[in-house]
């Protein structure tokens, strides 16, 4: 997950009561964490793991309880045995080879017994390439790529602990638009071999958590995704039209993969239509951000 900023934190002003509310206990809270966090400061007692001790004061400054630790350090997370009756986990596997998360197991081995309530924002890459296809959360797992198994490994292991899974595609929101690549002129693929993607807006992301949290199954997955619909290359020629900037230059897919990075081009690789409505029938959700379209407009 991508840092939160002191605006996403919101502000908590000094004097108001925390203690008696309920524990909340956020795992990785960046940017996602922080929207949670500016929801939920007024309900519950909120403490945040963090690996940084330099993002401790802006955690603090949002009326946060921060400890620091590490998922890689199993020796640091013994002060989590505490909190762990309602958790949000947020923490991404590490970026090594294989196919197991060794952080999400590291964090039910701290909490010491299973959480009353608990949450993992998992990623719709585990449904693997589907050629376009519509794909809902009957659908079974084929993950493409270690990545995406170490983040099905973690799934499992929330399950097994009667966790809720909320699977999360591409994030987008007012502030997290990819202008950037836009600018650098970064190609996209030509029509014929464009890619289906999805989307969901951050703050309809930390929504879907927080209803999961109160409303989700035992485990129950939950694709937090909106309507839009869009092919990757529509999504830049949308966000390139609203900001007055050149649309990407278009590309076979052949010549693509020599111009984008490892990474980017198997998110290229992999086509699927995702369906969320068990967000809105069973969380009973309805998105802020209902499509890009709407974000667009917005702006």
């Amino acid at each position: 997950m991508e840092k939160a900023t002191p605006a996403h934190f919101g502000h908590n002003p000094r004097g108001r009561r925390r203690l008696g509310r309920p524990p909340l206990l956020i795992i990785g809270c960046g940017d996602i964490g922080g929207r949670i966090v500016a929801r939920l400061a007024a309900r519950f007692r909120i403490v945040a793991l963090t690996s940084s001790p330099e993002r401790v004061p802006l955690l603090r400054a949002a009326g946060v309880v921060p400890i620091v630790g590490n998922l890689d350090r199993r020796r640091s997370l013994a002060r989590l045995a505490g909190f762990g009756s309602r958790v949000i986990h947020l923490a991404p596997p590490p970026e090594t080879d294989g196919r197991s998360d060794p952080r999400t197991r590291a964090l039910l081995a701290a909490l010491r017994g299973r959480p009353r309530r608990l949450v993992y924002v998992s990623t719709t890459g585990v449904y693997g390439d589907r050629a376009g296809g519509r794909v809902d959360e009957t659908t079974p797992a084929a993950p493409a790529n270690d990545r995406a198994w170490r983040r099905l490994d973690a799934e499992r292991a929330v399950r097994a602990a009667h966790g809720s899974v909320v699977r999360a595609p591409g994030i987008y929101a007012h502030d997290r638009l990819p202008l950037a690549r836009l600018r650098s002129g970064a190609p996209a693929l030509a029509d014929d071999d464009d890619v289906f993607s999805n989307h969901i807006h951050a703050d309809d992301l930390a929504r879907a958590c927080i209803a999961a949290l109160y409303r989700g199954g035992r485990g129950r997955v939950y694709n937090a995704v909106d309507r839009s619909q869009l092919k990757m290359g529509e999504y830049f020629d949308l966000v390139a039209d609203r900001c007055g900037l050149p649309r990407p230059p278009r590309l076979p897919r052949a010549q693509l993969r020599a111009a984008v990075s490892p990474m980017m081009y198997s998110f290229m690789s992999e086509s699927r239509r995702i369906i969320g409505e068990r967000i809105e029938r069973e969380l009973h959700l309805r998105l802020t951000w209902p499509t890009v379209a709407d974000t667009l407009a917005s702006l």
